[in-house]
């Protein structure tokens, strides 16, 4: 959901930018006299001598009484709004706790990090493993882990795919209780430089 919205709000954004970058690019170089073509007569910027804002323009509601407190209050919102977002970019998507469904109906929390590292642990006894990384997505109810394995040189990825999915995953997700364990795995081989022999 925050992917879909970053891309609408950046894909506006960016639209806005454009053409109003292209509004005062064609005014400030005159490029509809040059080229020969006419602009719409709502359009603001004519020639390199018109302003963003006219003088009519910024002071046309200033004796209005209710003019003053809806521009604070349509700055203070989106403020807000683009603070909300900054704030929504920094947070990772890490999942923080998962809930254990235990007997009797009742759920603990067992803590997400907990779990990655546990599974980062037993990935890196796997023979042919150099390193693991884990990290557990979604929702607390349904969560998904994303792996990345380097493996060495002698490593046989089928192999090691096969043990990740019927071993260290299925333990996982039995352990905690939970139904399923998608999983996302990026396999990556570590090279090792050469090392002078004297």
């Amino acid at each position: 959901m925050l992917k879909t919205v970053n891309r609408v709000l950046l894909g506006l954004f960016g639209l806005g930018l454009f053409v109003l970058g292209g509004g005062v690019l064609l005014g400030g170089l005159d490029l509809q006299r040059r080229w020969g073509f006419d602009v719409p007569g709502w359009w603001p910027f004519r020639g390199p001598d018109d302003v963003v804002l006219g003088i009519e323009g910024r002071t046309r509601w200033r004796e209005e009484g209710w003019w003053w407190p809806a521009v604070i209050a349509a700055l203070a919102l989106l403020l807000v709004l683009l603070l909300w977002w900054l704030l929504a970019q920094l947070r990772k998507d890490r999942l923080g706790q998962v809930l254990v469904d235990s007997e009797g109906g009742a759920t603990s929390q067992l803590n997400g990090r907990a779990l990655a590292e546990v599974i980062e642990e037993e990935l890196k006894a796997l023979d042919g493993v150099s390193r693991a990384h884990v990290r557990l997505t979604g929702r607390r109810t349904a969560p998904a882990a994303r792996v990345r394995l380097w493996l060495e040189p002698h490593g046989e990825p089928e192999q090691t795919l096969g043990r990740l999915s019927r071993e260290t995953l299925a333990r996982a997700r039995d352990s905690a209780g939970l139904d399923r364990l998608p999983s996302k795995v990026r396999l990556r081989e570590v090279r090792h430089g050469a090392h002078r022999v004297d």
